[in-house]
């Protein structure tokens, strides 16, 4: 077994498309640490699974619906990397999202969860982690068809998103009738929108030869998202979806992991800010491409992450 020489750093590597996504990279990167970024529990129960690839697997405990979990597992990482416990940083994966059933659910720091963990935590870790990556290096962030929130796209079974602005959109509440499922749907929509956009600020902002792409699976089957989504999603996905499975339109976790991995490992050429679509770029939604907003989401983030850190921040930023 090749001592490693890289790190890939992901988060949602413990089920679904991120397992199987881990499972692939590490059968076809010997040379890689692969370090989980999850729960202790979830990730105890997959160790052993990925560790009969290769020892070269490692986690650190996260609960991305809190700021003080995460400056903790960041500060772990840089650590392990400063010291020299793990090889180069050279990849990042954010594939972990919730899918709620209202757009009341919230954090122990007063967000609305599904924008919490699907964009802030997304922010939050690599804004502290970034400088360790060394070039070549490539970001991956896992969004979804939902963010088009049409007919063609989501087949109906997502409503158009509800973009206003991030002081409003990270609070509970943000759209009609917020305890029903519908508006737990829109928040989720409006996440994986709000997704694109920071991967289109941040592949102006990343140094050269840090590269950042958006990965949308498109329908996949049996990922386990849609279980605490409510109402008729997770009658679609257990009964409807899969008498999809066997056309092109859908695809397994298994088959959409492979497609992940190829994002990661640059298999899927796409230059940086990229929407890859499956297996293929292909261009986002109209209203992704905004950088006026983009940059609006950027400072909310950032000045967020300031209030968040306070002194600490301050400290990391001298270092």
């Amino acid at each position: 077994m090749p001592t490693p020489t890289r790190t890939i750093a992901m988060t949602g590597a413990t089920r679904g498309i991120g397992l199987a996504a881990a499972e692939e990279l590490l059968r076809r990167t010997p040379d890689a640490h692969l370090l989980v970024l999850g729960r202790t529990e979830s990730a105890a129960q997959v160790l052993p699974r990925l560790q009969a690839l290769t020892p070269h697997v490692s986690t650190i405990d996260v609960d991305l619906a809190s700021t003080a979990s995460i400056d903790s597992a960041a500060s772990l990482v840089e650590d392990r990397l400063d010291e020299g416990g793990l090889p180069p940083l050279r990849a990042m994966v954010f594939n972990a999202g919730v899918h709620l059933d209202s757009a009341v659910h919230t954090t122990v720091d007063g967000y609305e969860t599904t924008f919490a963990v699907n964009v802030l935590a997304t922010h939050l870790l690599l804004r502290r982690l970034h400088p360790h990556l060394h070039a070549p290096a490539r970001v991956v962030v896992t969004v979804s068809d939902a963010h088009f929130g049409d007919l063609r796209h989501t087949a109906g079974t997502f409503p158009s998103t509800g973009w206003t602005t991030p002081e409003v959109l990270f609070r509970p509440g943000a759209y009609p009738r917020p305890t029903t499922v519908r508006a737990g749907r829109r928040a989720y929509a409006t996440s994986k929108l709000g997704g694109i956009h920071l991967v289109h600020e941040l592949a102006r902002r990343l140094p050269a030869g840090v590269d950042i792409v958006a990965y949308n699976p498109s329908l996949v089957i049996g990922t386990g998202l849609a279980r605490d989504a409510g109402g008729a999603s997770d009658v679609l996905m257990r009964y409807v979806v899969p008498a999809l499975a066997l056309t092109p339109l859908v695809d397994t976790p298994s088959a959409a992991g492979r497609k992940l991995a190829d994002a990661v490992l640059g298999r899927t050429v796409a230059p940086t800010g990229s929407y890859i679509h499956r297996a293929h770029v292909a261009a986002s939604s109209t209203e992704s491409y905004d950088a006026g907003r983009e940059e609006e989401l950027w400072t909310w983030l950032e000045d967020a992450a300031r209030t968040i850190g306070g002194d600490a921040d301050a400290a990391h930023r001298s270092d």
